[in-house]
């Protein structure tokens, strides 16, 4: 029988990406084989990513350490990574099948040596999404806001959405294979539908979803602080199955680096809109994206965006350093980079302030009943099950049952590093 691998860098978007090709394969009679499993495959799909030069390097060293190890197999390379460095890949591994991105649900015509017609179950969307417990549905790709830093617009192209009716039909058929939660997913999410004929909004696709028999949560992945509309908070605020959790990215709190990067509004800004969902939102948690180290921040720049992690108080600071990525505005325009030390340092301090102030968000919640859709078994402690609450706290629960998949009402009771230790009371549902 034929094989698969496949393996998976970089975002929620790729995830879901990986799923469309995947059923692909399946409907032509592949048998996938788990990527961490040693069995060998004939065919390997590495989905790569190009945000970071880590990105890159991870991306190239794993194409690598599968020709190595498995020098017969057809390898495909797809993803961010191929729409502007082919020659690298081509280095990497120079019998490889290199697939952009807009060919991504032709893997299997091109595979078969057709011109990539799309006559494969893909490019039709998902039916299931494997290994998880919630499914990530895609709604939109692409971005217009070429911020300075951002490879992303080079390499995704610009925004272009999804039907609505399309996004109808895959929610409903991901509900009923049992998912309880659907992630919205985009590369710029507040986007979707401006390229629409039909003018359909995000706001259409969350009351689209939140309709959906069986479907108890809906949770939206980043949106951009200017696509946060009033109404957009008020229908978050009103809704039993939209999760009271925005991911807004920030990346700096300075109003220099700000104009630098070309993110189009200033600190303050900022930090008005967070006052404005926290008021709207009640108990809302805020992720963000902070940015480090970019050409020109100084020690007063850097401490800048500090103090604004202090004012939000978000659950969680995803952290990246500044990364040249040629092609951008910056690569061309600020050569002079910081010290890897001082970026080193900067990452260090601002991680300290994020952890701090995720403490002091979960505080809130001690003592306070939650419900926690529970993914998994915890790799560090078998005997407690891990999920997330709506607020998208991570929740440990300890039991003996078989929990995965199910939504549980616990009591929150003591907090930890990165999750807070819960008491199950009961199961609200299988």
């Amino acid at each position: 029988m034929k094989t698969v691998k496949f393996f998976t860098l970089g975002c929620k978007v790729n995830q879901y990406e990986t799923q469309e090709i995947r059923e692909g394969f399946i409907g032509a009679g592949y048998r996938e084989i788990a990527c961490g499993s040693k069995t060998k495959a004939g065919v390997y799909v590495i989905n790569t990513c190009t945000v970071t030069h880590r990105a890159d390097t991870d991306s190239l060293n794993l194409v690598r350490r599968v020709k190595r190890e498995n020098p017969g197999a057809k390898i495909i390379v797809t993803g961010c990574l191929t729409e502007l460095d082919e020659d690298k890949i081509k280095t990497a591994a120079a019998s490889s099948l290199i697939v952009k991105n807009k060919h991504k649900t032709s893997i299997i015509d091109l595979l078969n040596g057709n011109k990539g017609n799309n006559h494969s179950p893909a490019g039709m969307g998902i039916s299931g999404f494997s290994d998880h417990t919630r499914a990530f549905l895609k709604i939109q790709d692409g971005c217009n806001n070429f911020c300075s830093y951002c490879k992303v617009p080079l390499v995704r192209g610009r925004s272009k959405s999804k039907p609505l009716k399309q996004i109808i039909r895959e929610g409903q058929c991901l509900v009923d294979k049992g998912f309880k939660e659907i992630v919205l997913t985009g590369i710029c999410l507040g986007s979707y539908g401006k390229d629409l004929p039909s003018r359909d909004s995000l706001i259409d696709v969350v009351s689209s979803l939140e309709n959906l028999q069986g479907l108890l949560r809906l949770r939206l992945s980043s949106i951009e602080k200017s696509d946060i509309s009033t109404k957009l908070l008020d229908q978050i605020a009103a809704s039993k199955v939209v999760c009271p959790h925005l991911h807004i990215p920030l990346q700096s709190g300075d109003n220099r680096i700000l104009k630098l990067m070309k993110r189009g509004y200033r600190a303050g800004d900022y930090l008005s809109l967070i006052k404005k969902v926290k008021t709207r939102i009640p108990g809302v948690a805020i992720t963000t994206d902070v940015l480090v180290g970019f050409p020109g921040e100084t020690e007063a720049n850097f401490e800048n965006t500090l103090r604004l992690i202090e004012k939000i108080i978000p659950l969680k600071v995803h952290i990246f350093p500044y990364s040249r990525r040629p092609g951008t505005a910056a690569s061309r325009d600020f050569k002079a980079e910081l010290p890897p030390p001082i970026i080193k340092e900067r990452i260090r301090r601002t991680g300290a302030i994020a952890d701090k102030c995720s403490l002091l968000y979960r505080d809130e919640f001690l003592g306070e009943e939650a419900s926690v859709l529970l993914e998994g078994r915890c790799k560090d402690d078998p005997a407690c099950w891990e999920g997330s609450s709506a607020n998208y706290i991570k929740v440990r629960v300890r039991s003996e049952k078989h929990l995965a998949n199910y939504l549980v009402r616990v009591r929150l009771e003591k907090v930890a590093a990165d999750f807070i230790y819960a008491a199950k009371m009961k199961l609200l549902t299988k």
